[in-house]
């Protein structure tokens, strides 16, 4: 069957629309705060209303909108198996190098495609030093401007599908593949069902994985009880769990009743801007958030095509409403994988685990970062994925004439073995 025609996208969201925001943002009522409570219980209501004034006063969406429109952006119909067509919105940042890799950036809750922006300058520049890409980004259906899915049961095999048929569409047969939050896992999906034939390489920055069992992975299991723990890798580990316990509810909400919290984040942009803007502080690296970042990221989802609601879906159908874990479905493969660790980042678990993932070649540490790499260290992603994939890398030339500069050739077979670098930012 044909590939669907692409169609050019231009955002332009109606005057109707900004003209309710605006009632809206005028209309709101405040909770009242305890003294001192800070950060403790939630975002801080200082924050909120300066943040709301900024969004009613000052914030400029058609200055914020011709700036995203200078990407080139595009839809196109995606058939998926059992759910019919569905209508994608993607970037696609073609590089003028020939020989550049294609890579798939696929983002995460509460993000969205244009966390690549940053990132998309040192892609796909050409060098004679490192590789150049050429980089799709994709709204995931539900989030951004591509369409929803209109029935239950579309889960990880289904994004992976989109992924894979949409790289194809564009005449990227074979690809590698960059992701955190649930681009990570929604790349554990992609490789366990398109792995080598089409999805040459991956690379993470959440390397969040189910702790190694003797059965799966006995030498990184008994290295658990006869490799003492580092002092970091402790540090990480209780980090890890304090989120756990007090930073995890939103997780437990949207996966077991998000269309409850659907009516609040779809009828109030002030119950928006908390919901995430308390993600985008407390997931961050100290990362100083000006008032237009925060407020066109929330726009991303308060002008969504489907609405902000449909976005939290992702965590009930990617658990079973609750009753599983994300990693289901997925197995062990040998395709290359890479992973980037930043020190902020959400689940931090000893890095010998990141062998559950996948054939690990490139590990990269950093000193400074969060969650939301590609937006805080555009740069230091960016460049891991230069080391990962350039000349001398682990991964150079998996995807066969393509290893990103104007020589073309590939590092002998057998070649691969695990880099290790750190990093300072």
């Amino acid at each position: 069957m044909a590939a669907a025609p692409e169609q050019p996208f231009t955002l332009s969201v109606p005057d109707a629309d900004l003209d309710l925001l605006q009632k809206k943002l005028e209309l709101v009522r405040f909770p009242d705060e305890l003294e001192g409570a800070a950060w403790d219980y939630g975002a801080p209501l200082a924050d909120i209303k300066r943040l709301v004034a900024h969004w009613k006063d000052k914030f400029d969406w058609r200055k914020s909108e011709a700036e995203i429109n200078k990407l080139p952006m595009f839809t196109r119909d995606i058939e998926v198996d059992g759910f019919g067509a569905l209508n994608i919105h993607y970037l696609h940042q073609k590089s003028e190098v020939k020989n550049a890799i294609p890579l798939l950036f696929v983002h995460g809750w509460p993000g969205d495609f244009l966390e690549v922006r940053k990132m998309l300058p040192f892609l796909t520049a050409k060098s004679a030093d490192h590789p150049s890409f050429h980089v799709v980004a994709l709204s995931l259906p539900g989030f951004g401007f591509s369409e929803a899915p209109k029935k239950p049961g579309f889960a990880g095999r289904q994004y992976a599908e989109v992924f894979t048929k949409l790289m194809s569409s564009l005449g990227y047969e074979e690809y590698v593949y960059q992701g955190g939050d649930w681009g990570h896992l929604l790349g554990m999906h992609a490789v366990t069902h398109y792995g080598h034939k089409n999805i040459k390489a991956w690379h993470t920055n959440m390397p969040a994985c189910k702790p190694p069992t003797f059965f799966s992975h006995p030498l990184v299991f008994l290295s658990m009880f006869t490799i003492p723990f580092s002092k970091s890798t402790k540090a990480g580990l209780e980090h890890t769990m304090i989120w756990r316990k007090k930073g995890f509810g939103y997780y437990m909400e949207q996966a077991t009743k998000p269309q409850t919290l659907g009516y609040g984040l779809s009828d109030s942009p002030v119950g928006l801007l908390a919901w995430i803007y308390e993600k985008l502080v407390g997931w961050s690296d100290s990362y100083p958030w000006t008032e237009d970042e925060v407020i066109e990221w929330i726009s991303i989802y308060w002008f969504s095509r489907a609405g902000p609601a449909a976005a939290g879906r992702i965590y009930y159908e990617m658990t079973g409403g609750g009753a599983h874990d994300t990693w289901q479905g997925t197995k062990w493969t040998s395709v290359p994988t890479g992973v980037s660790y930043f020190p902020f980042e959400l689940v931090r678990l000893p890095h010998a685990w990141s062998h559950t993932l996948g054939k690990l070649v490139f590990e990269s540490e950093h000193e400074k970062g969060g969650h939301f790499a590609a937006f805080e260290a555009p740069e230091q992603l960016a460049g891991d994925l230069r080391k990962m994939f350039g000349k001398g890398g682990p991964a150079h030339g998996v995807v066969p004439g393509k290893n990103g500069l104007e020589d073309d050739y590939s590092l002998p077979s057998g070649s691969m073995h695990v880099w290790r670098v750190r990093l300072e930012v």
